[in-house]
């Protein structure tokens, strides 16, 4: 129990949102959530969170709001109506991946509004994030850390400073590049084993073959395995969020002049996939977009 924070309103309750707001009230924070489709964000209740009907609810009189939504628009949309309800001189941990142009924008807003604006991305999918093992990347003002650490402490194994100008986007930079291998290394996972299967290799072999070697991974044997087993659901990471990111990352790229051939075509992977009906299941599940129909 710390008696730092009072109050964290946490916005968004999906795949990270929930486990974050589990993990918020684990720590002996009150937390208030709001989810657009309420009935996502029901289940917390029993959990000890008070659920809201609207995002100012959620904010009101809290001494940290935590954003965890689809991506930056949708943010922006949402902090617009709900940062007038806010206290001023509330901290705002901001940990949806946004993209570089968005987040100066939410800085931006934070500041009409009298937030201190944290850049909060943070490493890590389901598994990690119900165990509060995320890693919190974090960008913002020193004088408001004492508030927002706790909040990173309960959902996050490590937090890694990267600066203290949220507006600078230094920590969602980071997580661009994160992503990006990560991304890569999806995709390079399911061209394998979509290989492997047009040429009739038992994926076995291929693991045999590069065991203990340095094309070992740990991350390869777990993403093959949630398409080998079958157990794409429910996702640690979705195929739409996932080309989500991979457009942002392509974005950033452009942004400074540098061409991204492989995360461009990973969004295209990831968006066949989600045509092909995949879109909620785990992003290993791009592994069908090797295939002109369903598999």
């Amino acid at each position: 129990m710390t008696d730092t924070i009072r109050t964290v309103g946490v916005l968004g309750t999906g795949i990270m949102g929930a486990a974050m707001a589990r993990n918020l009230v684990g720590a002996g924070h009150a937390v208030r959530v709001w989810n657009r489709t309420r009935a996502k964000a029901e289940p917390l209740a029993a959990d000890g969170a008070e659920v809201v009907d609207t995002a100012a609810e959620a904010v009101r009189d809290a001494d940290v709001i935590l954003t965890m939504l689809y991506d930056g628009g949708t943010v922006l949309e949402v902090m617009r109506e709900a940062a007038p309800a806010a206290r001023a001189g509330a901290a705002w941990a901001q940990s949806t991946t946004a993209g570089l142009d968005t987040v100066p924008e939410l800085a931006a807003l934070a500041r009409e509004h009298g937030l201190l604006f944290y850049d909060a991305p943070v490493l890590g999918t389901k598994q990690p994030a119900e165990a509060g093992r995320l890693t919190v990347l974090a960008a913002g003002p020193a004088d408001g850390r004492d508030a927002v650490t706790p909040v990173f402490d309960a959902v996050g194994a490590r937090t890694v400073w990267t600066g203290e100008d949220g507006a600078a986007a230094t920590s969602t930079r980071l997580k661009l590049v994160a992503n990006s291998w990560v991304l890569a290394a999806t995709a390079a996972t399911g061209e394998a084993l979509a290989l492997a299967k047009g040429l009739g290799v038992d994926p076995r072999g291929f693991f045999d073959l590069i065991s203990g070697g340095p094309l070992d991974m740990g991350y390869l044997h777990a993403k093959a395995a949630l398409i080998l087993d079958d157990e794409l659901l429910p996702p640690s990471f979705a195929v739409t969020t996932a080309e989500k990111d991979a457009r942002l990352i392509v974005a950033a790229g452009e942004s400074c002049g540098v061409r991204l051939d492989v995360a461009a075509a990973s969004a295209e992977r990831f968006a066949r996939a989600a045509a092909q009906g995949h879109g909620a299941q785990d992003m290993a599940a791009a592994y069908f977009a090797s295939f002109d129909e369903k598999s």
